[in-house]
This record gives structure tokens, C-alpha cells and sequence, in this order.
């Protein structure tokens, strides 16, 4: 081969480069995609906490308890209606509750939950 045609890259060459570059573009969107997906899920937990502190919050800071069995509502957070659930029974020891606050997503899945102790009523 002449000097003249050594020079540059050969069609093949350029193809298998651009499919290498293909396969890592693509590789890098698929990461990212599963790294959104993940934020959201994990910020979608966190505010379904808030919603379950929020509960808590009201139950301990009213003097009065809260009745036995379970209650039902309905919080909106962060654009989201959240569905709670409130459950109180009787700790062994009589003077005490214990409180399980279920948090609910739209779709019905728990998404957070939390359990509480406090002083009751007789």
C-alpha cells in the first residue's frame, strides 16, 4: 500500500466504533432510567412516613385517647391521596395503648408503617 492510502479509517472500522458507542450510550439510558425509577420510589416512602408521623403526631399530642378498633382517612401529600389505617388495642398493660398506623398508596399497596405505645384510658 501507498503512504496515500494508510491514512484514515476504514468503513468497517468507523461501523464497528459507532456500534461500541451504540452499545454504551444505550447501557448508560438504561442506567439512568433505573436510577429515576429508584429516586422516585424512595422519595414515594418517604413522604408515606410523613403521612404516618403525621398521624402519630396527632394521636400523642391529643390529651384525649384515641378509642379502641380501627380507624380510617384520607391525607393528601405531596399531590397524593394516601389512605391511612389506625389500629388500637390494649397492651397488657391496661393503662397503656398500642397504635399501628398502616399508610396506603393510590394503588392500595402499603407503603409505610408504623407502631406507637401510649397512655391510654381505662
Amino acid at each position: 500500500m501507498s503512504p496515500e492510502q494508510d491514512r484514515g479509517f476504514t468503513l468497517i472500522e468507523v461501523m464497528v466504533a459507532l456500534a461500541i458507542f451504540a452499545l454504551a450510550a444505550l447501557t448508560l439510558l438504561k442506567l439512568e432510567g433505573a436510577t429515576l425509577f429508584g429516586a422516585v420510589a424512595i422519595e414515594r416512602k418517604a413522604v408515606a412516613q410523613i403521612v404516618a408521623r403525621n398521624q402519630a403526631v396527632e394521636i400523642l399530642t391529643d390529651p384525649v385517647a384515641p378509642a379502641y378498633g380501627a380507624t380510617n382517612g384520607v391525607e393528601e401529600n405531596a399531590g397524593i391521596a394516601w389512605r391511612w389505617t389506625r389500629i388500637v388495642d390494649r397492651m397488657p398493660e391496661t393503662r397503656l395503648q398500642k397504635i399501628a398506623i398502616s399508610v396506603m398508596d393510590p394503588d392500595g399497596n402499603v407503603a409505610a408503617q408504623l407502631m406507637l405505645i401510649r397512655k391510654g384510658g381505662t
